[in-house]
């Protein structure tokens, strides 16, 4: 195949423009809504951008979440367009965190069950403390045989 692709170099038209498609993700926005005409506005101006596969809007948390082909920053542009206060989701869940009650990491306007998406608040890769955690887990297939 190495050769026929060297030789179709040659033959294919350069002037053309291949569209890359861009991959499958999910974008979490936070945005402000105060009623249900809030949530329809966000929800349709999402929906019909191109690439868009699904949109959830969970008012009670303040949270859009946007499947699909699309750019973090193009959907975040569409939603503040609306007129709405916007920001990408800052929490994290509270039990993916090491330390949630450092200073910067708690939130009292965060839904219930995050915190903020800080770095203090997690471990280092390095640390001790998880490594020794490790070394007693049931999914250690290693652990220690005296327990």
């Amino acid at each position: 195949m190495g050769v026929l692709d060297y030789f179709s170099n040659f033959c294919y038209d350069t002037s053309i423009r291949r569209n890359k498609r861009k991959p499958l993700q999910t974008v979490e926005i936070k945005v402000k809504m105060d009623c249900d005409g809030c949530e329809r506005r966000v929800k349709n101006a999402v929906k019909r951008m191109k690439g868009v596969k699904t949109v959830e809007v969970i008012r009670k948390q303040n949270r859009v979440i946007v499947s699909g082909y699309i750019e973090a920053q193009r959907v975040l542009n569409r939603v503040k367009s609306t007129g709405k206060r916007a920001e990408m989701w800052p929490y994290v869940p509270y039990n993916l965190v090491s330390y949630p009650y450092v200073a910067q990491a708690y939130d009292k306007k965060a839904p219930s069950g995050f915190v903020k998406n800080v770095p203090q608040a997690r471990l280092t890769p390095n640390d001790t403390e998880e490594k020794i955690t490790y070394l007693f887990s049931d999914d250690n297939p290693n652990a220690c045989s005296i327990m």
